[in-house]
C-alpha cells in the first residue's frame, strides 16, 4: 500500500478506521503482558488513535510512527496537549509528556529505537499492509524488538473475495507464519463483530472476526 493513498485518506476526511473511544479489546487483554510502568511501547501507523492516551495512563511511555503529520497534529489538538517538536533522521517528533510521535516511514526505525521498546500495541499496521509488504514489515520491526518483548496484535478475518481491504484480512495461518521466526503468537480471542459494524455489512460481508493475539519474543 502507497504511502500516498493513506495521507489522502486523512486529507479527504476518509477516517472511519478512527475510533472514538479506547479499544474494550485493548483495555481487557492489555494487563496480561505486564510489562512495567515506565515500559516504552511501540504504537505502529498509530494515526490519532484514544488508545494512546490509555496506554500513556497506564505509566507508559508510547512510541507512535505516522506518516501523516495531519494526523498527529490533530491527536495532540483534540487532546488538548502542546507537543515539542524536533527533527532527527527518523522523521519529525512531536512529544507531549509521556507520548512522542513520530512523523515518518516506520521502515526508518532506528536499531537502537526498537531496542528501547518493551512491547507494541498493532490494531491498525497489519490489517493495513497488503500481503506483499507484511512479511517485511513483521521482520524489520518485531525482528528488532528485545528479547523477552510482549506485544498485543489484533487482526480481523473475513471472505476477502467479498470485499478488498484495507483493512484486510490477515488469516491465523499468515499471523503463526509471520511471527514464527520472532515471536510466539498465542490467539487469545476471537468474536464476531459484523453486527457491530454496518459499514461491512453494507460492502457484503456475511461474517467478520476481530483476532487478539498475544505475542512474546524469543529470547
Amino acid at each position: 500500500m502507497e504511502a500516498q493513498f493513506w495521507l489522502e485518506r486523512w486529507r479527504e476526511g476518509r477516517t472511519h478506521f478512527h475510533q472514538e473511544r479506547v479499544t474494550p479489546l485493548l483495555q481487557k487483554y492489555w494487563p496480561q503482558l505486564a510489562l512495567p510502568a515506565g515500559s516504552t511501547v511501540l504504537v505502529p501507523l498509530c494515526g490519532k488513535s484514544l488508545d494512546m492516551l490509555w496506554l500513556a495512563q497506564q505509566g507508559h511511555r508510547v512510541l507512535g510512527v505516522e506518516l501523516s503529520e495531519l494526523a498527529i497534529t490533530q491527536f495532540f489538538s483534540e487532546n488538548q496537549l502542546t507537543p515539542a517538536i524536533h527533527e532527527s533522521a527518523q522523521g519529525r517528533h512531536y512529544v507531549a509528556g509521556n507520548i512522542e510521535l513520530v512523523c515518518g516511514d516506520i521502515f526508518l526505525l532506528e536499531d537502537a529505537t526498537l531496542a528501547a521498546c518493551a512491547g507494541a500495541y498493532d490494531r491498525a499496521a497489519l490489517i493495513a499492509l497488503p500481503p506483499q509488504m507484511r512479511a517485511r514489515y513483521v521482520a524489520e520491526i518485531y525482528g528488532r524488538l528485545p528479547a523477552q518483548a510482549r506485544s498485543l496484535l489484533i487482526t480481523l478475518e473475513y471472505d476477502q473475495q467479498k470485499m478488498d481491504g484495507p483493512p484486510f484480512s490477515v488469516a491465523e495461518e499468515e499471523v503463526q507464519r509471520l511471527y514464527a521466526p520472532h515471536s510466539e503468537a498465542v490467539a487469545i480471542d476471537r468474536r464476531d463483530i459484523l453486527e457491530k459494524e454496518p459499514k461491512f455489512l453494507e460492502r457484503g460481508l456475511t461474517a467478520l472476526d476481530t483476532v487478539v493475539y498475544r505475542l512474546q519474543r524469543e529470547g
